[in-house]
């Protein structure tokens, strides 16, 4: 685990180290440079030593030289990957770096080594021979990669914050960006908030040629639906708790102790009795609790604590205040890189982690894998829907006990001819009504919770929005693509392109190395993602009971009250805490004089949103938290334009 860098082109001598340098905190154990100066590639890494603790050391290369590589991340397949290369003719110079087998991977098969490779990974590879740069990103997202070309010149990173020591690296805000976070509190797609700087998608790698400057990004992976052969129930519950074992078992390769972050769901729970199934000896647990009277809705250490009773766990607990988020929130801002409207208590959980173990194990994945909060049932149950699912089961389109659509709108869409009417079976003439052109994007959660693109255009945003895309119709673009049969399995290929990779693991990325700390996320081992997808989606979640099958497979890991319990996320007391020791700075960075000056947010966007609930007039909490959050990002890199941690606090901007 580590953040690399990498420059190509006409640099400055000192920009690598500069680069490099702005993420220490990834890597507190080690670094390294490489130069090839004829050529002008350059790169280098920062190390927190997992494997290999005295052999790993980057960046490395292959027997003769001609391959070189920086790698963030681990290979869990790595043990079994490395006799085959070594009958191959391949000779290692470590004695367990998966570092070393990405390199022999790499000579043994070119860009086709990523159908090998199972684990989490960001990796950048320089071939002296091709003179190319090939670099990939993990099937899933769980590790970053920036990047920024200009002039014949590329610069690369494991953070947005390292590429801002570029000098001609412009800090504009890019305004679509901006506009999709409103809604979803995160920004999406393989755009950054910074003009000109791009993120490499999950599941995707790049070629980059020194000759022509060119960069060519391609796809190797992407979630499949098609069912595999029908079975019980009981035999997917059996496949999925053996798979699920495996997957875990793969992810604690390492040569130094690890944790588990333990929030007291049934993913993080299942986990932690997994491990210890497996005989993992010692198992330290974190949990984190609020002790505020009004705040026991979003408390769990009780069930924390019931999982760590029945498997004699080394547990831990965490209990936060709100001024300790306040002397924390600048910090947390700036280890984001971007704005993030949502939830930060897992920053306090990886702080305490990263002080006494190495790598930590966290449940994420668990939600987008079975049914996702239930977005489903927000989409399936809109007014427009139900009007699409009954004019379905008119026309005989409509199949199954769950009513769900049997093919996707958009697909019925392209079937209808041009005055919008359409034959359907048995010689009905219906008309299909006008809002079922876009009903996937118009009624995903985010949109009819936080803010719609209506509210955006009519409410929110002062700056001319013509050529801004909507959020809804980005997101119908990608329900679209994933040409499912079904609409869980389509809401599932959504999040696995947008709200997990660029929102859930960013978070789980940057705050864990703000503590030198490598999160692990088992339940996104491709392999058992790629299980999980096979299973008919009403057999994998039922409305009302989402994961329905992992409780099949694993309950008898977990207390009853977990099995039994809501599922209630894992966030902070935003909306009580905005009306309390966070009004100050509300009325601070959201004040309709301040908005009025910067230019971005309507001033009025303090009279509709911000005082409603402030007052308690109104529950306006993620509408503002979302706008506070981009505020205080904003005031970091863009009015302070800040080169390294700040170290003013919010009481200074009070």
């Amino acid at each position: 685990m580590c953040g690399i860098v990498g420059v190509a082109g006409d640099w400055p001598s000192d920009m690598l180290s500069r680069l490099n340098q702005s993420q220490f905190h990834r890597g507190p154990d080690d670094d390294g440079q490489y130069f090839d100066h004829q050529a002008g590639v350059a790169l280098a890494m920062r190390r927190l030593s997992i494997l290999d603790l005295e052999g790993g050391h980057q960046p490395m290369c292959n027997e003769d030289g001609t391959i070189w590589i920086v790698f963030n991340g681990e290979i869990y397949n790595a043990p079994e990957l490395r006799p085959a290369l070594e009958q191959a003719g391949h000779t290692f110079s470590t004695r367990n770096s998966d570092t070393e087998v990405l390199i022999h991977l790499y000579e043994e098969h070119g860009t086709a080594m990523l159908n090998d490779v199972n684990g989490m990974f960001a990796f950048v590879i320089y071939d002296r021979k091709r003179q190319v740069l090939f670099g990939a990103r993990d099937r899933m997202g769980i590790k970053p990669l920036y990047y920024w070309q200009n002039g014949g010149r590329l610069a690369f990173a494991s953070e947005l914050k390292s590429l801002l020591q570029i000098p001609e690296l412009s800090r504009e805000i890019d305004l679509q960006g901006l506009y999709h976070y409103m809604t979803l509190l995160y920004v999406p797609d393989s755009g950054s908030i910074l003009k000109g700087v791009q993120r490499l998608p999950a599941g995707h790698s790049f070629v980059y040629s020194l000759h022509t400057h060119q960069i060519n990004i391609q796809r190797y992976w992407r979630p499949s639906f098609a069912p595999a052969e029908q079975r019980s129930e009981e035999e997917w519950a059996s496949i999925l708790r053996t798979e699920m074992r495996s997957a875990v078992d793969r992810w604690t390769l390492s040569d130094v102790p690890i944790a588990c972050a333990l929030s007291g769901g049934l993913d993080s729970s299942v986990i932690v009795g997994l491990l210890a199934e497996l005989g993992y000896p010692q198992i330290k647990t974190f949990s984190l609790g609020f002790r505020g009277e009004h705040e026991q809705e979003w408390n769990e250490t009780d069930l924390a604590r019931q999982v760590s009773q029945r498997w004699g766990t080394e547990h831990h607990e965490i209990w936060l205040e709100p001024d300790e988020l306040l002397d924390d929130l600048i910090q947390m801002v700036w280890h984001l890189d971007e704005p993030y409207g949502g939830g930060l208590p897992s920053w306090y959980v990886y702080r305490e982690m990263g002080r006494q173990v190495k790598v930590g194990l966290t449940g994420t994945g668990g939600d987008e894998l079975f049914g996702n909060y239930g977005k489903f049932d927000v989409y399936e149950n809109s007014a427009s829907v139900r009007a699409a699912l009954n004019w379905r089961q008119r026309s005989g389109d409509l199949i199954g006990p769950l009513a769900i659509l049997s093919q996707p709108l958009a697909a019925l869409s392209e079937r209808m001819p041009a005055s919008g009417r359409w034959v359907g079976p048995g010689g009905i003439l219906a008309r299909m009504p006008d809002t079922l052109r876009q009903p996937f994007g118009q009624y995903y959660y985010a949109n009819t919770q936080y803010l719609s693109d209506e509210r955006k255009r009519s409410t929110v945003f002062q700056f001319e929005l013509n050529g801004t895309q909507d959020t809804a119709d980005f997101l119908q673009r990608r329900f679209d693509a994933s040409h499912t049969t079904h609409v869980r399995d389509g809401l599932a290929a959504v999040d696995f392109a947008t709200q997990l990779p660029e929102e859930f693991l960013l978070v789980t990325d940057r705050f864990s190395m703000a503590h030198a700390l490598e999160a692990r996320t088992p339940l996104l081992d491709h392999k058992l993602v790629e299980l999980v997808f096979r299973i008919p989606a009403e057999q994998r979640s039922r409305s009302g009971d989402l994961k329905y099958l992992m409780k099949r497979a694993c309950g008898d890991l977990v207390p009853q009250a977990i099995l039994d319990g809501q599922k209630r996320g894992f966030v902070i007391p935003v909306k009580l805490w905005l009306r309390g020791k966070l009004r100050p700075l509300v009325e601070r960075l959201l004040s309709p004089e301040r908005l009025a000056r910067q230019g971005i947010y309507r001033p009025d966007f303090y009279y509709q949103y911000v005082r409603p609930h402030l007052d308690g007039r109104a529950d306006q909490t993620w509408q503002v938290w979302s706008a506070l959050m981009f505020q205080l990002w904003h005031l970091v890199f863009i009015e302070e334009r800040a080169m390294s941690a700040p170290t003013f606090s919010w009481r200074d901007i009070c």
